[in-house]
């Protein structure tokens, strides 16, 4: 199973930049989203930015990945 992580972008450089979730920052290749700017949420999967989403639904996603982590 593949899991893409909401993360919100804090730095872009051409096609790479930062991604914050939770006080973790990561290096994300943004190929696939040329368009994305300051700011947007995206999912991050294997360090590659697939797809971009609105705050709501981010927020919304990384409340149940928090719940899930305090079951396991």
């Amino acid at each position: 199973m593949c899991l893409a992580i909401p993360m919100r972008i804090i730095e872009i450089e051409g096609f790479t930049g930062v991604a914050d979730v939770d006080g973790v920052s990561r290096k994300v290749r943004l190929d696939l989203l040329p368009e994305v700017n300051l700011g947007d949420y995206i999912l991050v999967h294997a360090g590659l930015a697939i797809a971009r989403l609105d705050a709501e639904e981010a927020e919304e996603t990384l409340s149940l990945l928090r719940k899930l982590a305090d079951e396991i």
